[in-house]
């Protein structure tokens, strides 16, 4: 039995309260419905700035919850506003801290909210934690904190500079966490995600994500488009894998594990042009009245990096984790809820 597994039996028969921030988001809803399927009592927090009600509802109804269930208690209110966070964590068992204004394009034109979201709200909510006597905060980091590092795979211990205010932002919220672990004695996890899919990830706006966008825009008939030449690489991580390394962070009992930042990530590598072929082919097979199209390659992206991979070995050792999808696997969930979804 996986270390995942044990935990699952766990919390089946442990009530415990849970603050996931971003709660409408794309990573925060799929928390909340692995949570309430495993029976936990769940509050979130989120300001609707990017995250979406029907998320929500989504969840709950996925969970088999209904939207006035006693296990689920909805905040509305944004993480820069102190006593939102002192509200949000009284009570509270476990924080995962994903609210944030992602997007490296978006931090480019807009440093200063990102900052505000990302530094001054990530500040609020630590200090609210621990005032709250919370067991441990799992936060939210990034793997765009590698900047201009060229090792492959990635390892935790070695970061070049940053390439965009998003990725400053994640590494202050980094070095945070490592400050009131060692002043205060505060347990705190961060998470190092590496470009994570799967349902309920967003395709509107200028700053989607390249799989729901280019997924939209396939089923719709549209143009897609490839920044570069397509041979730009990703470790592509399923979000079931996401929401496991969340719960493991949280809660662990190896003294070792804690006050880390971890990879969170398959350690794989996929270029982008062989991930439009996975997307196609999938789409194809689900929606059989689908043409075949090529996409279209356009300049390189400001602030991106070449390459990245992942190492997930201080992650399985201290933690457990052990992925239960790999990229085809995920993708063919994902496709499945897409195709359903998206007319």
């Amino acid at each position: 039995m996986s270390e995942y597994d044990r935990l699952q039996q766990h919390l089946e028969s442990n009530r415990y309260t849970w603050l996931v921030t971003g709660v409408a988001g794309f990573i925060g809803s799929n928390l909340l419905e692995t949570l309430l399927g495993l029976g936990q009592h769940v509050v979130g927090l989120d300001n609707f700035s990017t995250g979406h009600q029907h998320n929500i509802d989504q969840a709950l109804a996925d969970a088999g919850h209904q939207p006035d269930t006693d296990a689920f208690r909805m905040i509305e209110g944004d993480i820069c506003d102190v006593k939102t966070c002192q509200e949000a964590c009284h009570g509270i068992d476990f924080v995962l801290h994903q609210a944030a204004l992602g997007s490296v394009p978006r931090s480019i034109e807009d440093p200063v909210r990102t900052n505000m979201a990302n530094i001054d709200g990530f500040l609020n909510m630590l200090v609210a934690a621990k005032d709250g006597n919370v067991r441990r905060f799992v936060y939210a980091a990034s793997s765009s904190t590698y900047g201009d590092h060229p090792d492959l795979p990635k390892v935790e211990h070695k970061i070049g500079s940053p390439l965009s205010p998003y990725a400053v932002t994640k590494l202050v919220n980094e070095l945070y966490a490592g400050v009131f672990a060692r002043t205060y004695g505060f347990k705190t996890i961060g998470l190092r995600y590496f470009n994570i899919f799967g349902k309920r990830q967003d395709p509107e706006g200028a700053y989607a994500a390249v799989i729901p966008k280019w997924v939209a825009a396939l089923l719709a008939g549209d143009e897609v488009f490839i920044n570069g030449d397509g041979e730009t690489s990703r470790d592509f991580c399923y979000i079931k894998n996401t929401v496991q390394m969340n719960l493991l962070a949280a809660t662990s009992s190896n003294p070792e594990s804690v006050d880390q930042v971890y990879n969170v990530a398959l350690s794989d590598r996929t270029s982008l042009n062989q991930l439009f072929d996975m997307i196609q082919q999938r789409l194809i097979e689900r929606r059989p009245g689908l043409e075949p199209v090529s996409p279209r390659h356009r300049d390189f992206r400001a602030g991106d990096v070449r390459h990245s991979q992942a190492d997930i070995g201080k992650a399985s050792n201290l933690l457990g984790y052990a992925p239960t999808h790999t990229i085809g696997d995920g993708l063919d969930e994902a496709m499945d809820w897409y195709a359903k979804t998206l007319s």
